[in-house]
């Protein structure tokens, strides 16, 4: 008797163990960081400035500016949740290519950014970076690029302020929404802390929107980015569907190639998809 209460102890305590442990551990199931030492040394072809910009809770952004003469403007591009700037400073290229300056930033806890993470925090950070380009830029030369992870956030940037326009790479339609496709078994609502409702944030967008998702994307699924597009209001939006493209492989499709040339202005007969 007094084994069989034992195991039915275990079988109720069990499960309320393993969720709180959840709870506690979530930030290392979405955020993937990889750290850089202080002193590492970035080598990209193109020409850039290396800057960090302190926040008031004391944490200090790394974050990677490219230049070039005549510019017509500037991408500013959060990153997915996965390595640091030695390796997302390489999308700089392909921007520079259609004429924009790039500036790509390190979230707390990836390179050589340090600081606790919060969603609170991520949008804070998103906006010390943007006023940084204001002071730079007009603001109708900042076109904001989120990819994955980073598409919440710079959801989120574009529907408090007035940038060009706003570009989205395999986004979704919340966070929320991806962590219930994934675990169905577990009450998310309850367990998730980080939100990111970015079907919330686009209500406020007023500039262009632009969605770039693959049908085979394994980590954001494609029906996810669709509903995205589905609320997005107005008529300023369009979304490039990439057959056969994958969560990290859009840029091998010449379809992602000819939207990118399309919503930057190189295009003079565009076609959405």
């Amino acid at each position: 008797m007094r084994k069989l209460r034992k195991t039915v102890i275990l079988l109720l305590v069990l499960p309320g163990l393993l969720l709180t442990m959840l709870y506690f551990i979530q930030e290392k199931l979405i955020f993937l960081p990889t750290r850089l030492p202080a002193d590492y040394g970035y080598t990209f072809r193109s020409d850039f400035e290396e800057l960090f910009l302190p926040t008031e809770d004391g944490a200090r952004l790394n974050a990677l500016h490219f230049k070039q003469p005549g510019s017509q403007g500037v991408i500013l591009y959060f990153h997915g949740n996965a390595g640091d700037l030695s390796r997302w400073g390489t999308v700089a290229p392909l921007f520079m290519e259609k004429g924009y300056d790039v500036l790509v930033m390190d979230y707390r806890t990836y390179g050589k950014s340090t600081g606790k993470l919060s969603e609170a925090a991520l949008h804070k950070d998103a906006q010390r970076f943007y006023d940084y380009l204001m002071q730079r830029y007009n603001e109708n030369q900042i076109v904001l690029y989120g990819r994955s992870l980073g598409s919440g956030v710079a959801a989120r940037l574009a529907s408090g302020n007035q940038p060009a326009q706003l570009i989205l790479e395999t986004p979704y339609y919340s966070l929320m929404d991806v962590a219930q496709e994934r675990f169905p078994f577990l009450p998310m609502k309850w367990l998730l802390k980080y939100k990111l409702p970015s079907h919330s944030y686009v209500q406020e967008v007023t500039c262009p929107i632009t969605i770039f998702h693959g049908t085979d994307d394994r980590v954001v699924p494609y029906g996810s980015g669709q509903r995205l597009f589905e609320v997005i209001p107005g008529p300023q939006k369009r979304m490039y569907t990439i057959e056969g493209g994958g969560h990290n492989n859009l840029i091998d499709f010449r379809p992602y190639h000819d939207g990118i040339d399309t919503v930057l202005g190189q295009s003079k007969s565009p076609e959405d998809k």
